[in-house]
Parts: structure tokens; C-alpha cells; sequence
């Protein structure tokens, strides 16, 4: 591992293989430039050099660096089911309102994300070995993805617009909210680098558990439900027997379904005993499963789940964490469908952590019926326009329909 002097690097520098941080925590990937808010963080922390085992390389020359994970399983719904004019296409009788005719490569980097993780999770069903790194690369990039793209990361777990690789798809989106909220507490480099890694591992010890279980409609017998609750103690096994992580990263997946009341498992510890990284997956995995589509029930729109949230009263999750997880994502998440109170029709577009019932909003459907596509409808920020107001959340479904 070579060590390169923080001062020599340069914003837009790629290396051909991942650049760390005190050799074990992730900075960049392997392809991935060097912005510079990474070099002004590392000389905020104190950093002067970083290691990597590779070498500079120019942006446009193929690093190389992902070889692994060529050969991956096409999505339900990916880049390839844009039309030509860049919007979803429409799968069984759902019609995506996420907008991306400004934001393929976020989308693209979303989907390349759920791909890549599927195929740990593959390799890891089938007994196969996987590196570390593997996945510290992963986590480097949806870290890179949301610097660039927040907002639009965020629309697309509400999107609900990849169809399969369930599992790969749940553990991306409780990352994706597990690295806002620990960004939100202040965390540092390597400390939201470990949550993300712990939020997309958290789940893996599911893959140990019968197919009947899992995906089950209905409800799950007493003994049913044991089974799926030991899928925590399955995961810690993984990610500290298997894949080496230490016993940080694998409290966080033991821990998530601990309760800040102490009634839940598998060992019913509660309040700060609970590992500070599970109480932001906690928060996280509870959101995500409440908007994703479930073999028992239908979604719930992000209005709705974060009322959920909210009605708490310091059962299930940390006070703090769940503050910082409402002021980063507002009443109305990202990607929301809701009614203003002149009778048009609009989605949420960004939020303000200070008024979280003042988003910024695009018109889909004005007071006078009329429909705008893509990204036509009038952008509005509720915070400064005061004569308007969100009378309610409305389910996409129904505006799906009403687009038909």
C-alpha cells in the first residue's frame, strides 16, 4: 500500500485502485475523481497522507476496476426501461412519477448500485467469498452518489420504480438514509463510512433463512416469526466470521431491531446500550420498509410513514436520531405527491430542514387540470410563497391513474 501526500492531491484525480483513509476506511473508489470537498475534509481531520495500491490515472482512461461485478443481473426497471423521452415506461399497471429526464446518471448510478450488491449477496448465498473491500467500494460510491445527486437519490426510494432484487434494493435505500442522518449528527469521515457499511449489511443474514419464510403473504406462524427474527444473529455472523468486518460494523446489524423501550430482540437492551449506528439503521430500515412494496401489503406514501414515525413517543427509536432523520428528509419527503390548496397537483422537489412543511415543489397538475410533462410544471418554493399551502399527501397511485 503506497501512501500519497494529502497536499499533492488535486480535485478531478482518479486513481486505478481505492484510496483510503488509515488503510481501512474508504475515500474514493477505484474510478471514482477526488472532489475537492474530499481534500478539504481530509485537512479538516487532520489527514496528511492517504494509501492506495494503484496508480494516478486520467479520467477518461478505464481504470479497471470493476471486473468483478461485469456480469450482473439486469433490474426489473433500469436505465433501459427509459422511453426516448427519458421518462419510466410503464411495468405491469404502475406508472413511475419519478422525473429523470435531468437526472440519468443518478438513476443509473442507483440502479448500478442495487446491481452490484445483488451480486455480493449472490455470491455470498452461494458461498462464495467476498472481500471487504468489495463492499467498502460500494459504500465509497452511493457516498459519492449522494454528494452529487442527494436530492435525487432520495426521490428514487419513494419511486419504488425497480421492480426486483428486493432485498439488494431495501439494503441501498437504508444506506441511502442511514449516511443522511448520520451526515445530519456530524459524523465524521469514517464514522458514517462504517454506518453505511453496517445499513447495507444489515439485512444479509436473511439470505439464511427458507424462501418459504421470506416470502410469505401472509402471516407468519409463532415459530415463523422466530426463525425470522434470528436473521440479525445470522448477519453479525456474516459480516464478523465471513467477511471480516469488526464487532462496530457487525453491532449495527445485531442491534437494529433493539427498541429504545427494550422490547425488542434478539437481546430486549434499550436506550444508549443500543449501538449509536443501529438506532440510525433502526430509523432507516422502519422508513424504508413502510414505502416499499411488501408480499403482505402495499406501500405506504412517505407522508404517511413518516407520520408514523413521528406518533413514536420514544418506543422504538432514539428521540435525537429520529429528529435528525425528520429534519433532513421534512414532513413531506423528497418525491411526495401532494394537493396544495388551490387544487393543484405537485411533487416534492427538496426540503427545508427549518420548515419541514415548506418544501420546494413541482407542478404535475395545475388548478386548471392541466398536465405538465416531465419537468415542465412551474418549480414553487413553499417559503417563500405564502399564499400557498399543503392541504394533503395523495397517493401516486392515484395520479398514475389519472395519467393514463
Amino acid at each position: 500500500m503506497k501512501k500519497i501526500e494529502v497536499k499533492t492531491l488535486h480535485p478531478g484525480m482518479v486513481f486505478s485502485a481505492p484510496v483510503y483513509i488509515e488503510g481501512n476506511n474508504l475515500l474514493v473508489p477505484a474510478g471514482i475523481a477526488i472532489r475537492k470537498k474530499d481534500i478539504d475534509h481530509l485537512l479538516n481531520w487532520g489527514y496528511s497522507t492517504v494509501s492506495t495500491e494503484g496508480d494516478p490515472v486520467k479520467e477518461n482512461q478505464d481504470p479497471q476496476n470493476a471486473g468483478e461485478f461485469r456480469k450482473t443481473p439486469v433490474l426489473g426497471a433500469g436505465i433501459d426501461d427509459l422511453d426516448p423521452s427519458g421518462s419510466m415506461k410503464k411495468k405491469g399497471n404502475v406508472l413511475s412519477l419519478v422525473e429523470v429526464q435531468e437526472n440519468k446518471g443518478a438513476y443509473r448510478s442507483y440502479v448500478n448500485l442495487i446491481q452490484r450488491l445483488d451480486a455480493v449477496f449472490s455470491s455470498i448465498e452461494s458461498g462464495v467469498s467476498v472481500e471487504p473491500r468489495t463492499v467498502d467500494n460500494l459504500t465509497g460510491r452511493l457516498l459519492q452518489a449522494i454528494r452529487e445527486e442527494r436530492d435525487s437519490m432520495i426521490g428514487f426510494i419513494l419511486g419504488g420504480e425497480v421492480a426486483s432484487h428486493v432485498l439488494a434494493k431495501s439494503s441501498v435505500n437504508t444506506a441511502i438514509l442511514s449516511a443522511l442522518i448520520a451526515i445530519e449528527l456530524k459524523f465524521s469521515h469514517p464514522k458514517v463510512m462504517q454506518v453505511v457499511t453496517g445499513a447495507l449489511l444489515h439485512d444479509v443474514g436473511m439470505l439464511r433463512l427458507p424462501k418459504e419464510i421470506t416470502g410469505k403473504s401472509g402471516g407468519l406462524s409463532e415459530a415463523e416469526v422466530q426463525r425470522m427474527q434470528a436473521h440479525s444473529l445470522y448477519t453479525y455472523k456474516i459480516i464478523t466470521k465471513e467477511l471480516l468486518y469488526p464487532e462496530d460494523v457487525g453491532l449495527i446489524a445485531l442491534q437494529h431491531h433493539e427498541r429504545w423501550d427494550g422490547q425488542g430482540y434478539p437481546r430486549r437492551i434499550s436506550g444508549t446500550d443500543i449501538d449509536m449506528g443501529a438506532r440510525i439503521v433502526s430509523v432507516a430500515d422502519a422508513f424504508e420498509a413502510m414505502v416499499s412494496e411488501k408480499p403482505y401489503r402495499n406501500s405506504m406514501m412517505g407522508y404517511q410513514a413518516m407520520k408514523n414515525l413521528l406518533s413514536d413517543n420514544s418506543r422504538r427509536f432514539d428521540p435525537d436520531v429520529l429528529k435528525a432523520f425528520i429534519k433532513t428528509m421534512g414532513i413531506y419527503p423528497i418525491g411526495s405527491i401532494i394537493l396544495l390548496n388551490n387544487g393543484s397537483i405537485a411533487r416534492v422537489t427538496e426540503v427545508h430542514g427549518d420548515a419541514p412543511l415548506r418544501p420546494k415543489i413541482r407542478i404535475l397538475i395545475d388548478e386548471f387540470g392541466k398536465m405538465f410533462k416531465q419537468d415542465e410544471g412551474e418549480l414553487i418554493d413553499l417559503l417563500t410563497e405564502k399564499s400557498l399551502f399543503i392541504a394533503r399527501a395523495l397517493d401516486p397511485r392515484e395520479i398514475a391513474k389519472r395519467r393514463d
